[in-house]
């Protein structure tokens, strides 16, 4: 686990210093906290393996996202303010809309929430995501590829209301 642990360190840090050696022509936001620090405090929240990094900006703040395979079995999505080196954010993705959890809270479809999402950013969705929040709603996250490029939103599968919108992600790194 230790070998896996640094393998994926190293890797993301070196997609990292690939990107960084950029950061004049991408404009990426200016961080405090290292992209490691912010993933010590992820992986203290939620054990496990580190499958995907993103960094994006939310709410107009640099934010590390990391989604991590816990121990539990479950996969979790973690966000760590990279100005405080916070954990912001804390998710359960599950598999889909049958997943019981999402099941029991979902009361609109998911076409109806990718019409919601699409009304916000009209382009194509490329990517959706089926989420537990840390109190419990249930929520679609889409990526969205519009002419200004990629954005992220959730709409709540309970009211239809956009409850995160506009997150632009920089960059991404692991698996999808």
């Amino acid at each position: 686990m230790k070998y896996a642990y640094r393998t994926l360190l190293a890797a993301i840090g070196s997609g990292i210093v690939a990107v960084s050696a950029q950061a004049g022509d991408t404009g990426l936001p200016k961080t405090k906290v290292s992209m490691e620090n912010c993933m010590h405090a992820a992986l203290a929240k939620r054990a496990g393996e580190v499958v995907k990094l993103e960094f994006k900006e939310e709410r107009g703040a640099p934010t590390y996202e990391f989604e991590v395979l816990g121990n539990d079995g479950k996969s979790w999505e973690l966000e760590c303010d990279a100005l405080t080196g916070k954990i912001t954010e804390e998710e359960q993705e599950v598999a889909d809309a049958d997943d019981a959890l999402f099941k029991a809270k979902a009361k609109i479809g998911l076409e109806e929430a990718k019409k919601i999402a699409l009304a916000a950013h009209p382009g194509q969705v490329v990517e959706v995501e089926y989420e537990i929040e840390s109190n419990g709603n249930a929520s679609y996250e889409f990526d969205i590829e519009t002419k200004n490029g990629e954005v992220k939103l959730e709409v709540d599968a309970m009211t239809g209301k956009i409850v995160e919108d506009n997150e632009k992600e920089l960059y991404q790194i692991g698996k999808e």
